[in-house]
């Protein structure tokens, strides 16, 4: 696991060995960048052969933003682990706020969300991150997200 804290990507294998999350809910495909302690950056590839396009929209489908943020906050675990390596295989990070959500453009099947996460602040088990999600590089969804190893 060292080595994952080391690289700069990270692939979706080693991302499986850090976050619990499988198919369908694992919603980030590779990490393109890290900086442990300071950013992260993360993509995931929208197809429509997602199973929740089936009930969001069948006739126009549109990536629930709820997904978003979900997926904003499994690249903010990524950082999370690679800024803790400790944690890594002891503690699971959890979800625990989220603040000033905006969601500004749909996110549609074809389209590949780019994830941007800083860290914004770390005390003991808890970070806070700011969390932005880009598609061709417009904004589409940004949050602050608060995280704990538990």
């Amino acid at each position: 696991m060292e080595d994952i804290v080391k690289k700069k990507e990270i692939d979706i294998q080693e991302i499986m060995r850090l976050l619990p999350h499988r198919y369908p809910f694992l919603l980030v495909d590779r990490i393109t960048s890290l900086v442990p302690r300071h950013t992260v950056k993360g993509i995931k590839n929208v197809t429509v052969n997602e199973p929740f396009f089936q009930g969001h929209f069948p006739d126009r489908p549109v990536f629930p933003g709820v997904l978003i943020l979900e997926g904003m906050a499994q690249v903010g675990g990524c950082l999370a682990y690679c800024s803790v390596p400790e944690m890594i295989g002891e503690r699971l990070v959890y979800f625990a706020g989220i603040d000033k959500a905006r969601f500004r453009k749909p996110v549609i099947p074809g389209d590949q969300i780019e994830y941007r996460m800083e860290l914004l602040k770390h005390k003991r088990m808890i970070m806070v991150m700011k969390g932005q999600a880009f598609v061709d590089d417009q904004l589409v969804t940004e949050a602050e997200l608060m995280a704990s190893f538990v």
